[in-house]
């Protein structure tokens, strides 16, 4: 089978430049002499977690617990869910734990430890914790000064049904950087952020062996990673359109790429429309407002060549909207039924519509279908 024999839309991996970008962040991480820990939630992919670690199983960070259950049965035993745990949720933490998993969960509140330590001591399971700290005012966690790292730090190790395992932080906000000084000057912050939390915890006298960081533009432009003891990074394995426009990588190393059909013309609005819609390509525009602003995603043809000035303007449901960014559309290069290939502004978000891959290498031959996990 070859790309044009394949139904529309779909998903393409170039396998070539997805080895490159894994090959490129995991020397660099290797260089700095720490960990590297993976977040599959991109790819939710079993095969592409081992290419990450040379064919081995190793450390993970999953965002759902559908995809630890999904690599613990591929035989992943080191795991951190990475999304604050609520006691909800701890029966199936627990059954992974029991099938031999070392889990690890994260929280930021003291209430929140106190509750899972009672669950853990009542159903006979001790939960291996971190408590997530806010480096830069993005998301979740606790200031890495904040009293309150001790309170939860106390309430975890004195927990009989909890221990404290480390500290966890990612730097969301690097993805507002404007050039490589303020990607270094962000992963140094997060660096120190992470640290600062540990050394408090450890001065209250409670114990911190795991600090980890991590997001793909930090990992990338970290110089220095004192005293962490990891790094996490997902959207590297695949880039996108967003990671090029800031920095971290080219357009031409964007390894997943969308398959779609040209399915009608609009000559009087300068349009084609494509079969790759809001749910094929999501409609994260992440890319809106910057001067590398591309709509729903840059265009290449079936060999992935960018193809200059146009771009996918607008997402219905089911449609995508095609159109040039200056000068008239010249719709007779993309007759119905042509295929062309789109790179995602967000891989992480495209990727979630599919169940599948579909491999290349170097050629529109298709060498293989991996599949992915999906869900919560």
């Amino acid at each position: 089978m070859i790309i044009d024999d394949l139904y529309t839309p779909c998903l393409i991996i170039d396998n070539a430049k997805m080895n490159s970008n894994i090959a490129r962040i995991t020397s660099h991480i290797g260089d700095l002499g720490v960990t590297f820990r993976p977040h599959v939630k991109t790819t939710k992919s079993v095969p592409i977690a081992l290419k990450c670690r040379d064919g081995e199983i190793g450390p993970i960070t999953v965002s759902t617990i559908r995809e630890a259950e999904y690599f613990a049965d591929a035989g992943f035993t080191d795991i951190i869910y990475a999304v604050s745990m609520v006691p909800g949720k701890l029966a199936r933490a627990k059954a992974l734990i029991d099938k031999g998993v070392e889990l690890k969960l994260i929280i930021d509140d003291a209430g929140v430890a106190t509750d899972i330590s009672t669950y853990g001591e009542a159903n006979d399971c001790i939960f291996k914790m971190m408590i997530e700290i806010d480096s830069d005012m993005h998301r979740a966690g606790l200031s890495p000064d904040a009293p309150a790292v001790i309170e939860v730090a106390r309430a975890l190790h004195d927990g009989a049904g909890t221990a404290l395992t480390g500290v966890l932080t990612h730097a969301g906000e690097s993805y507002n950087c404007q050039s490589d000084d303020e990607m270094i000057a962000m992963a140094e912050q997060e660096r120190a952020a992470i640290t600062t939390a540990a050394d408090n915890i450890r001065k209250s006298g409670y114990p911190c062996p795991i600090v980890s960081c991590g997001s793909t533009p930090t990992a990338t432009f970290a110089q220095n990673l004192s005293g962490v003891t990891e790094v996490r990074a997902g959207v590297f394995v695949f880039q996108d359109a967003f990671q090029a426009g800031v920095g971290v990588c080219h357009n031409n190393d964007i390894a997943l790429s969308v398959l779609t059909t040209v399915i009608s013309h609009k000559v009087n609005q300068n349009r084609i429309i494509t079969d790759a819609g809001g749910l094929a390509l999501s409609k994260d525009h992440s890319t809106g407002g910057a001067s590398f602003d591309c709509g729903y995603g840059l265009v290449s043809d079936l060999d992935g060549n960018i193809i200059d000035n146009i771009f996918v303007e607008g997402a219905n449901q089911e449609h995508g909207l095609i159109t040039t960014k200056n000068g008239d559309l010249e719709f007779d290069k993309y007759p119905i039924g042509t295929k062309l290939r789109i790179l995602p502004n967000h891989s992480c978000m495209t990727a979630a519509a599919y169940d599948e891959y579909n491999v290349i290498d170097g050629s529109d031959e298709i060498i293989d279908k991996w599949q992915r996990c999906n869900g919560w």
